[in-house]
């Protein structure tokens, strides 16, 4: 196996992602330096030490993710938990790539888009800048619309092709035999932008936690509210990355590795 060079991967998923486009939580692109050739990559969604750990048994030079570290306002000290993870990385001699804002609004492979492909979702397309683009709203473009698929007619039966398609029981705000045909999500941590779906006319918003409020959010409104877990809403958006990588540099192995989380 041929392989490719370090400076070679980080220019196309810079090139694909565009992490300079967005001002985020965290750095975004390569945030460990390893080895100086690729041959195979690990992808996950964090960078865990069991993440990384895998990596190293799995012979990987590469792991790339969608939660990666030093997040803003954490403590910048490299102790405990953070120096165990980038001492078992460097002992490794892994590179460790994180996109976190960039891979959840990519049209193609972001977080949203993929969610949307696993739940069969009808994203709505609108005319912008002279072409056809998916509907969303807010900084980012993070909010997507669309519809759910024609056997889909209310929240209850929403709630059930989540709980089939991402092997996870979702919490449900709103009444399970309300109706919906307009649908609003964002993957992840983003509860914070439910009464922006709610003021763009969504009948349900999907994203991964809740927050307290959203529970009266949801009944004042009458929106139903769908947290269907972080982990569970973001694991397609790495994947769908890793198949466009292998289709690009067919001479890699690339392999996702799913290390279950219920949050």
């Amino acid at each position: 196996m041929s392989g490719i060079k370090l400076q070679e991967l980080q220019e196309w998923l810079d090139c694909t992602l565009k992490p300079n486009m967005f001002n985020d939580y965290a750095p975004n692109g390569l945030q460990l330096q390893g080895k100086s050739k690729i041959n195979k990559i690990v992808l996950g969604v964090t960078a865990s030490e069991a993440l990384i750990q895998q990596a190293i048994q799995k012979n990987a030079d590469a792991i790339i993710v969608h939660h990666g570290w030093f997040w803003k306002n954490e403590d910048l000290q490299i102790v405990d938990i953070k120096y165990k993870r980038i001492a078992t990385a460097i002992k490794g001699n892994l590179n460790v790539f994180g996109y976190h804002l960039p891979l959840d609004a990519h049209i193609e492979y972001g977080n949203n888009a993929q969610l949307a492909r696993v739940l069969d979702f009808q994203v709505n397309m609108i005319e912008r800048e002279g072409e056809l683009k998916p509907e969303t709203y807010g900084k980012y473009g993070l909010i997507w619309f669309g519809r759910p698929a024609q056997q889909i007619k209310t929240l209850g039966d929403l709630c059930a092709l989540i709980e089939q398609k991402l092997d996870r029981t979702p919490l449900l705000v709103g009444n399970a035999s309300a109706p919906i045909h307009r649908i609003a999500w964002c993957t992840g941590g983003a509860q914070g932008y439910f009464k922006d779906a709610i003021d763009q006319g969504a009948d349900v918003y999907i994203t991964g936690e809740a927050s307290e409020k959203c529970y009266h959010e949801a009944l004042e409104s009458g929106v139903g509210f769908i947290a269907a877990g972080h982990h569970a809403t973001e694991r397609y958006g790495v994947q769908a990355l890793g198949s466009a990588l292998k289709d690009q540099f067919p001479q890699l192995e690339i392999e996702y590795v799913e290390l279950n989380n219920p949050i």
